[in-house]
């Protein structure tokens, strides 16, 4: 099995389990060896009291593409800690997208960052994980 192909099959039982990021409407337009790229289009019902896109859902979607990205070794990773600096809102009608990339991977520990964009291209978050693989596999690769 290709490493593609390990991120692809990672990323399609993950998918699979993942209610939330589904019901708020993502999807993951690419997906690789310590990366990802996840999109959710900005629906009325995501805007905050002064009618725009900010803090939480973008933190989502941020977070789901990290999640997405560090579990494509086919080992079981969570997030150790994460920060977000936000510098813009989306807005209503926009499709943000989330690029996730692999900074380092060393032993149980990783680092990734996320640039979140808006419909435009403008960089709207920037968001960086820490990752800590824990017991356990997606899938075993022996019997696939």
């Amino acid at each position: 099995m290709t490493p593609e192909q390990r991120a692809r099959t990672c990323a399609d039982l993950m998918w699979s389990a993942d209610r939330a990021s589904q019901a708020l409407g993502m999807a993951i337009t690419a997906i690789g060896p310590g990366t990802a790229t996840l999109t959710m289009a900005v629906r009325d019902d995501m805007l905050n009291g002064h009618g725009i896109c900010h803090g939480g859902m973008i933190f989502t979607l941020a977070d789901s593409a990290f999640a997405f990205a560090c579990n494509t070794h086919n080992q079981r990773t969570v997030a150790q800690s994460n920060q977000i600096t936000y510098l813009a809102p989306g807005r209503a009608g926009d499709t943000l997208t989330a690029q996730a990339t692999e900074v380092s991977r060393i032993g149980r520990s990783g680092t990734y960052d996320v640039v979140v964009q808006d419909s435009d291209g403008q960089d709207i978050a920037l968001f960086r994980g820490l990752s800590r693989t824990i017991q356990g596999q997606h899938f075993d690769e022996d019997a696939s």
